[in-house]
């Protein structure tokens, strides 16, 4: 397992924590402190676990509102935690990281989904995150694959 897949799968674990508990939100230093503590991040992938926890707090009105304009039938509270917040890292991943593209993220995403989600996880994902990488297309918002 690479490195940065291991920052995905501990981001979707700390994400679906604060999702279930305290609701989505900006986090506190302390609290993201907090959740690296209770899911012990391995060291090697403590930075983009870090990267993407903080990406997806700090940005998540934008990521839910580009979830919500491209998945039509399927608003945010009905979708498993879980996907809601494997799809919120691959939004991040695609609007924000401009060192990831977003074929990649888009793949990473499915990855985790079979882990962590159901069997149905992966093609609902995959649907929801072509239908968002389109949409970013046709706005202008998507970055160069190459």
């Amino acid at each position: 397992m690479t490195t940065r897949r291991k920052s995905r799968e501990s981001a979707l674990q700390a994400l679906f924590s604060i999702d279930m508990h305290n609701g989505p939100g900006p986090l506190s230093d302390e609290e993201i402190e907090r959740l690296d503590r209770m899911i012990e991040v391995p060291q090697a992938s403590r930075d983009y676990f870090l990267e993407l926890v903080k990406g997806v707090s700090r940005f998540l009105v934008d990521i839910d509102q580009c979830i919500s304009d491209t998945s039509s039938n399927w608003k945010l509270s009905r979708m498993s935690a879980v996907d809601r917040n494997i799809i919120r890292i691959a939004v991040y991943e695609m609007r924000y990281r401009d060192d990831i593209p977003p074929a990649v993220a888009i793949n990473e995403a499915i990855e985790v989904a079979k882990k962590f989600g159901t069997e149905k996880s992966g093609p609902f994902i995959n649907g929801i995150l072509d239908n968002l990488y389109i949409h970013f297309i046709r706005n202008g918002q998507a970055k160069d694959p190459h």
